[in-house]
């Protein structure tokens, strides 16, 4: 792991997670348990409404996660109900957490390639429906990162399994005093609920 990065994520307590979080972080380490002991696969893929914030952090931190507790067969990928972009103020607060960022296009929906590792292939983000390439449209866990798309998106197909684990989303402090330590803020919950979820598994 990058160094910068491996002191940011030895520094999550996942014991400070608050207790009603637990249930929805468990109904996820039990898929993925699942998954292990079948010898199978993992696929996770978050979603949120527009693949602009928590999506990515989830998609990011699980990636991360997983590197970090050498478990080799976890993809994870992010997908919104609808395509916008990955917001920048997201990339700067996975920047700040010691993530390498190169952005690869330009235009209204840029990709940035987010390097965690040397030795691993960076995570592409960029915003796309939940169904589009990369992602996976069949045998994966859909994990919806906000009550909107919980709510307008009953049905996801392919998904072996949907859980909700919400996040509070950071645009609300978008271009206000808070928007740093908000952003901040969430991508540290974030990572260190990932952190929670895939150690000792």
């Amino acid at each position: 792991m990058l160094p910068a990065l491996a002191m940011y994520f030895e520094s999550l307590n996942p014991a400070k997670i608050s207790p009603e979080r637990l249930p929805a972080l468990n109904a996820l380490r039990g898929y993925i348990q699942e998954k292990i002991a079948a010898h199978e696969p993992i696929n996770l893929t978050f979603i949120c409404t527009h693949n602009s914030r928590r999506s990515h952090f989830g998609q990011v931190w699980a990636q991360v996660a997983a590197h970090a507790f050498g478990l080799s067969d976890v993809q994870c990928f992010s997908g919104g109900t609808e395509n916008t972009a990955c917001n920048p103020r997201t990339i700067a607060a996975l920047e700040r957490a010691g993530v390498r960022v190169v952005k690869t296009t330009e235009g209204e929906n840029p990709v940035y390639a987010l390097w965690y590792d040397d030795e691993m292939p960076p995570v592409e983000a960029f915003s796309k429906v939940y169904d589009q390439a990369p992602n996976p449209v069949s045998g994966f866990a859909a994990i919806m990162t906000c009550s909107h798309a919980e709510e307008n998106c009953p049905f996801i197909p392919g998904a072996e399994c949907r859980l909700p684990v919400m996040y509070e989303d950071p645009k609300a402090a978008d271009d206000s005093p808070l928007e740093t330590q908000t952003y901040d803020e969430r991508c540290r919950q974030i990572a260190t609920e990932m952190k929670y979820v895939f150690s000792d598994l």
